[in-house]
């Protein structure tokens, strides 16, 4: 047996533009050189048009910060007219300012997850490259909004484990502890591929299984990881949302990631995502019969 793929993806990330207000030094998006700078309205309403009533969760952003486009409570208030879909943002909350705080929360927002890595002012600059007095003062406003709306909203913040900031997690989650948003998470730093891998790693993968990627211009990825656009799956200016996840790219590539052959995907090939995942114990949990034999697993 192999993973089970629905008809239908549970996740749409939707890439509406490629700018980005912060440096992270880990990030590829500086790099990155697709355009539009920002996706044409009619790209992403038929996007959202054609996968309407099918209870998907919709994340507007892949490789950009998702904020500094201006029309996103516009956006979510027209994924919000489909009552089954929900909304919800990665964002490093300097362009989340009280006035776009109180737009997106009357749009309809559901979850927002602000990428804040560090309480320190030096760890903080260090890896965002953006004001630490603006996103903080965001995201406490954020927070406080959400916790008195009368809507239910998911608030998260997140730190990246860097090493020796072990002590400054603490510190970190003691503070907004106070604050209370949904949950704190401390995240590992990861590569995307392409990053200094040599080899491919004979796993299969978990990013496939139920997300679908949009680019800026339209285009379809296998990943969101995928920063310089190797594996392109579809073309939604030309095809259908659904025919393109259904579609024989989709299908090919599946089956040889579920086989463990990342080496035959260019993207694939040079990516150690799950590398320590235990595959062995999560397909006996999901009663699925292992399509890569444990010795094969490293």
């Amino acid at each position: 047996m192999r993973f089970h793929y629905e008809k239908t993806p549970k996740y749409i990330q939707i890439e509406t533009t490629i700018s980005c207000n912060a440096t992270c030094w880990f990030c590829p998006q500086k790099h990155a050189t697709r355009r539009p700078m920002f996706m044409e309205e009619k790209v992403w309403k038929k996007i959202i048009d054609e996968t309407r009533g099918l209870g998907v969760i919709y994340r507007p952003f892949i490789l950009n910060e998702p904020f500094v486009d201006r029309r996103m409570a516009k956006i979510i208030r027209y994924i919000k007219e489909d009552a089954t879909a929900s909304v919800e943002f990665n964002t490093n909350g300097e362009a989340l300012i009280p006035k776009r705080t109180d737009e997106i929360i009357e749009a309809g927002v559901d979850i927002v997850r602000f990428s804040v890595d560090g309480i320190d002012r030096k760890t903080f600059d260090e890896a965002r490259g953006i004001s630490y007095d603006k996103v903080y003062a965001n995201v406490e406003y954020f927070i406080k909004a959400a916790n008195e709306s009368e809507r239910e909203i998911q608030t998260e913040v997140r730190m990246i484990k860097f090493p020796g900031t072990e002590e400054e997690q603490k510190a970190f989650e003691n503070y907004w502890k106070v604050r209370k948003p949904t949950s704190i998470l401390f995240t590992e730093l990861y590569r995307y591929p392409w990053e200094g891998q040599t080899e491919a790693l004979n796993l299969p993968c978990l990013k496939i299984l139920d997300e679908m990627y949009f680019y800026v211009d339209g285009r379809a990825t296998l990943c969101c990881w995928d920063s310089k656009e190797r594996q392109i799956v579809g073309d939604v200016k030309t095809e259908h949302v659904l025919d393109i996840w259904n579609g024989k790219i989709m299908k090919h590539c599946r089956e040889l990631l579920d086989e463990g052959k990342r080496a035959e995907i260019n993207l694939c090939s040079r990516c150690d995502a799950y590398e320590h995942f235990d595959f062995d114990r999560y397909f006996a949990e999901q009663n699925i019969q292992s399509p890569v034999m444990a010795e094969d697993l490293g």
